[in-house]
């Protein structure tokens, strides 16, 4: 097996288990704490990516253009949070996801109205567009290693928040005892709304972030969805360092399971079938490792304390 390939693949994985912990973290945030399914967070994810393109056409920076989109999102998130969802906290999660469903089908017509059903371009800076070298015959693209570099620094920065600031304290304390911090003089209806605001934040970074690698198009937040539903359950509902671990291990999972599985079938099969085959065997692997870990765990691997 090539080893520059192997290392070239679980970089792609590191990248992209740290995209999905972007919209792990605000997922089991708003469920751990409101106790809330939330199907709508991939549509801040969606609309974190538009808010990005739209604003690269008008700005020229794409710094510019992510810093906006950040703070629209959030904006918009907060909105949202504070007009309909507040409405849901003491509904069932049957109620909970079949009005978020509805809302995910506001923003994609939304969307197709305003921006068209044609994919948009985001493309990425011109200064990040080439490769880096980093080991003698190996070069790996700039942009994507920012993408890992931003995902580590919001991690790092993320648990800094939350294990020690005295918000984080906030935001632990109502996700183990909501009604305790309420009697304690905790203004939970503001720590809500800030929550989910972070949450919309870090949808949109990783929209705006991935949105040159992938498609800015309507309904793209649907896919990524499930798997940031996967990670947090792998990883423990609630637990930042949960939704970390679990993100990385279905990156990982998922990106070296479609370059190795398709390499090892072709030793058995024509390489036609293996090439159609390993991608879907790999894209099943996630759940069976799911399936596994609630066998073994049911509370994850890092449930969250208390």
């Amino acid at each position: 097996m090539d080893l520059i390939l192997l290392l070239e693949q679980g970089l792609n994985g590191l990248q992209f288990g740290l995209m999905l912990f972007l919209l792990a973290a605000g997922l089991t945030l708003v469920f751990g704490i409101m106790d809330m399914i939330n199907l709508a967070h991939g549509s801040l994810y969606m609309i974190g990516a538009y808010l990005a393109a739209l604003l690269l056409g008008y700005t020229g920076s794409f710094l510019l253009a992510v810093g906006g989109a950040l703070l629209g999102t959030a904006a918009l998130g907060m909105l949202l949070e504070v007009s309909v969802l507040r409405r849901l906290y003491q509904r069932d999660h049957l109620s909970q996801v079949l009005a978020t469903f509805a809302l995910l089908l506001i923003a994609n017509e939304a969307m197709r109205i305003l921006f068209g059903p044609q994919a948009l371009a985001l493309n990425p800076p011109q200064a990040l567009s080439g490769p880096v070298q980093l080991l003698p015959g190996f070069a790996y693209p700039a942009y994507r290693l920012v993408i890992i570099a931003v995902g580590l620094a919001v991690a790092l920065s993320l648990y800094l928040l939350v294990a020690k600031t005295r918000v984080g304290t906030l935001v632990r304390a109502g996700a183990s005892n909501r009604e305790m911090a309420l009697a304690m003089g905790v203004d939970v209806k503001r720590l809500f709304t800030l929550v989910f605001g972070v949450g919309a934040a870090l949808c949109a970074l990783a929209g705006a972030m991935l949105g040159p690698l992938l498609a800015v198009e309507v309904g793209m937040g649907e896919s990524i969805l499930i798997l940031a539903f996967v990670v947090i359950v792998i990883g423990g509902i609630g637990s930042i360092r949960g939704a970390l671990a679990g993100a990385l291990i279905v990156g990982l999972v998922d990106t070296l399971g479609r370059t190795l599985l398709p390499m090892s079938l072709r030793a058995v099969l024509p390489p036609a079938v293996a090439s159609n085959l390993g991608p879907s065997l790999a894209s099943i692997l996630i759940y069976v490792l799911m399936a596994g870990v609630l066998f073994w765990r049911p509370q994850g691997l890092f449930p969250a304390r208390g």
